[in-house]
């Protein structure tokens, strides 16, 4: 028997973080110590008060079968974040939709709104599953450029009008995935103008949306005026709560996009787990307190990284939000060998820039999600293999 993939599947490539994951393992078995800033995968423990709600929930048998959707209590417990964290107003049962976390949502929304032959802004460099789930659809992907003398923002009076014509949606994310850039106010006010003028829908991704350093202010797309007549908006548990593996995310915005979701994700899926659901619930209603403990904690661990490259002479931009450092490789690497040329002599895994797009070829994504300890170690394991480097050269 011999299969072959589909065309949409020969659209896709492997994944990066497998790519990285198995050369990472490589190196393990010839004995190289490996520090993984590879995948955003937290390394911190949700709050206690969660993990205490987990455990007391899984012990009531009766909640053991299908949800179906999210319960009442999440929704309201989005609405309550959404209030509390944003001032933003959201409807339970018109305005929130949960999901398997937010890379589930993403996957799927395209297909339950675009058809073939349908242009996507997708910005360049992005995450990866904005430019896959086009391509799931059938949709052409428009890149839009995130540059640094643009403030990582998309030029849209650069975007043609004739793809303009064409395009029914627009994916955007502010605090930034692997560009770790804002997006401010008059951006998106300019934003939800360009959206009604071209009637695209605009998805905005805010998965870090609680990992913000230095003060800067803190902006929900959804908090500007006329936002939910044009778009909506994916926020996660998975980072703000380190919660990845419990998969749970919700969308909010628009009704018209949320019921079209709701509708393909009622054909594909049976809800999340009652118990997973009952922690969210704890965790998007607490006082928050925990959330300015871990932005203070992500702080220092990309201080003490980025300082420690400078005794390097690898000079790198401080992240203004998330749990990534978005850093311009030295010269005489593309982005592919200096990664794999790190896990392999100086053993530290991250992810070269151009598994996010042509654009993100010359950079690194480094994940800070060790211990600033082994941040530090990390930092002098690649001043010895830059200063090697220079020497050999």
């Amino acid at each position: 028997m011999k299969l072959i993939g589909s065309e949409k599947l020969q659209k896709m490539s492997a994944s990066i973080f497998q790519e990285v994951a198995d050369r990472k393992m490589e190196a393990m078995k010839k004995g190289k110590n490996v520090i993984d800033l590879s995948v955003g995968s937290p390394d911190m423990p949700p709050p206690s008060f969660v993990v205490e709600q987990l455990a007391e929930a899984v012990k009531d048998t009766s909640k053991y079968g299908y949800t179906l959707r999210g319960i009442a209590e999440f929704n309201e417990a989005v609405c309550y974040f959404y209030k509390q964290r944003y001032e933003v107003d959201v409807n339970p049962e018109k305005e929130v939709l949960q999901l398997m976390g937010s890379q589930d949502g993403l996957a799927h929304l395209a297909t339950s709104i675009i058809n073939p032959g349908e242009y996507v802004l997708v910005p360049d460099p992005g995450y990866p599953i904005y430019e896959a789930s086009v391509n799931i659809a059938g949709g052409i992907i428009y890149p839009m450029p995130l540059l640094a003398e643009n403030r990582f923002l998309p030029d849209l009076n650069k975007i043609p009008k004739e793809v303009l014509q064409k395009t029914k949606m627009m994916i955007l994310s502010y605090p930034g995935n692997p560009v770790t850039a804002l997006g401010d106010k008059v951006f998106f006010e300019e934003v939800i103008e360009f959206a009604k003028t071209y009637n695209i829908l605009v998805v905005h991704d805010f998965a870090y949306s609680e990992l913000i350093f230095d003060n800067h202010p803190q902006i929900s797309f959804m908090s500007v005026q006329g936002a939910k007549e044009v778009g909506i908006e994916f926020n996660s548990l998975s980072k703000t709560f380190n919660m990845a593996g419990c998969r749970i995310g919700y969308v909010v915005g628009n009704e018209q996009a949320i019921h079209l979701l709701a509708t393909f994700k009622s054909n594909i899926d049976y809800g999340v787990f009652y118990p997973i659901q009952q922690a969210a619930v704890k965790a998007l209603t607490s006082d928050f307190s925990y959330l300015r403990e871990q932005v203070r904690e992500y702080e220092h661990r990309r201080d003490t990284l980025i300082s420690g490259l400078l005794k390097s002479g690898w000079q790198v931009e401080k992240s203004k939000a998330t749990m990534f450092v978005w850093a311009k490789i030295p010269e005489g690497w593309t982005s592919r060998q200096f990664a794999f040329e790190l896990i392999e002599k100086a053993g530290v895994a991250v992810i070269p820039g151009d598994a996010f797009g042509a654009l993100g070829e010359g950079y690194v994504r480094i994940a800070l999600v060790q211990p600033s300890e082994q941040l530090s170690q990390a930092a002098e394991r690649i001043e010895q293999f830059l200063t090697e480097r220079l020497i050999n050269n």
